[in-house]
């Protein structure tokens, strides 16, 4: 049967404040990926002040994933109880201190739990931004809202060689306290501008017109009640394995790119850095929109649009991967995986408005936040394991053609959802 809010009017406008909400969001979602991400581009530098091997390396950025992902439901959680832009602005605050604090570990033990503090104070963020921005857009902006969000993400990602260029440069300490400092600012200046969605209640209207949705804003939730709600439907339990899926192939790659990079075309740091996010994320941001453009555009004449884009482009996205890790040639390798950043991130475009879609309206903080949890901890996992072969002398050119092989059993799963929301449906096809 076909949730109401997949048949949604898209005539339905946002509501007034609705973009500047996802522009306030957009930086944030830069600072939020950025701290993150740029670890990756320090290797050496870290290394030299902090012998490790490369599964230890691996663990630094696995501990951050299980701890992100082990609270996400909470987090969503209390994204769907209280106001989601408090949750937002808190969560902004905190990661940044921890980002500032992580420049001053002193050996590796302390940098372990600054990354495991980090994923404590950034698992709040993602489901509350989503929510929020799903409670703006009703209609046919709700995916192109999503990308244009998430091209804040994508950019944070690309600028994450910044890491790699400061502590060539200077220390690796200091890129941690440079963007520490720009997030704690950033949520000051924020913290009046960014508002929940007035209470007044709004009407969603179905496709046909009919059976309008009065929503009255922050209803009582339950967790438990939460839980229950969500894996009652099939359509969830699958959307969470092909998110878990998703999560193995990304987090894999975005983690060990620069390294493959600077070992298989002996690169220096710098260089491997930019070819890793510079030369690939700029893609994932061009991706995001893209993604949502499309969604929101055939909305009109197929209800399925936003899962229908997706499927087909990680069909596309597969044998880029294979190619791309199957050469010697560095320029197929880098055309290759920037066909894979611009792709597969339709999914992340679509991912709440599929959410939408499945769960109760006053569930998707929550929702989601149980599929970042999975997603996040089978690819913390699968960062750590991939870190491990390594060790264990397989290259990075095996295991991105064994993530090629799980994108195309990602597109199979998401084929599956489609049929179970929209059953032979003749708007769907």
């Amino acid at each position: 049967m076909i949730n109401k809010d997949a048949a949604i009017s898209v005539t339905t406008k946002p509501i007034r404040g609705a973009w500047l909400v996802v522009a306030i969001l957009f930086v944030i979602g830069f600072l939020n990926y950025l701290d993150r991400i740029m670890i990756t581009t320090m290797r050496s530098s870290i290394i030299e002040d902090m012998p490790m091997t490369d599964a230890e390396f691996g663990l630094l950025t696995a501990v951050f994933l299980w701890v992100y992902g082990a609270l996400s439901p909470f987090a969503g959680y209390l994204a769907d109880k209280f106001k989601r832009s408090t949750v937002i602005i808190i969560s902004l605050v905190v990661w940044s201190v921890v980002t500032w604090l992580t420049a001053h570990a002193q050996n590796y033990e302390q940098l372990l739990a600054t990354r495991a503090l980090m994923g404590i104070s950034e698992a709040c963020y993602i489901p509350a931004a989503l929510a929020l921005i799903a409670d703006y857009h009703k209609g046919n902006s709700r995916s192109f809202a999503t990308g244009l969000h998430m091209a804040g993400v994508m950019l944070g990602q690309s600028f994450g060689f910044l890491g790699g260029w400061l502590a060539e440069k200077y220390h690796w300490s200091d890129a941690f306290t440079v963007f520490g400092i720009i997030g704690i600012v950033y949520a000051f200046l924020i913290i009046w501008i960014l508002k929940d969605p007035p209470k007044n209640p709004s009407i969603e209207t179905d496709g046909a017109g009919k059976a309008p949705s009065v929503i009255t804003g922050n209803p009582k939730v339950s967790f438990a009640d939460a839980i229950k709600n969500l894996f009652r439907s099939r359509a969830f339990i699958i959307l969470l394995i092909f998110w878990a899926l998703l999560g193995v192939v990304g987090w894999m790659i975005m983690g060990w790119l620069p390294t493959y990079y600077k070992e298989h075309f002996s690169l220096t740091q710098t260089e491997a850095g930019k070819f890793g996010t510079l030369y690939i994320y700029p893609f994932s941001l061009l991706g995001v929109l893209v993604g949502g453009v499309l969604a929101d555009a055939f909305l009109k004449k197929y209800l399925d649009s936003r899962i229908r884009i997706p499927l087909i482009a990680l069909l596309i996205a597969a044998p880029a991967v294979f190619i791309a890790s199957s050469t010697s040639v560095i320029l197929i390798t880098a055309i290759g995986f920037a066909i894979y950043a611009f792709t597969r991130v339709f999914s992340d475009t679509n991912m709440m408005p599929i959410l939408c879609m499945i769960s109760d309206e006053k569930y998707r903080a929550t929702g989601y936040g149980v599929l970042n949890m999975f997603a996040t901890i089978v690819g913390g996992i699968g960062l750590y394991a991939s870190g491990a072969l390594k060790d264990a002398n397989i290259d990075f050119a095996t295991m991105f053609k064994g993530a090629a092989i799980l994108l195309l059993v990602c597109a199979g799963l998401l084929f599956v959802i489609k049929k179970q929301i929209f059953p032979k449906n003749k708007n769907a096809s």
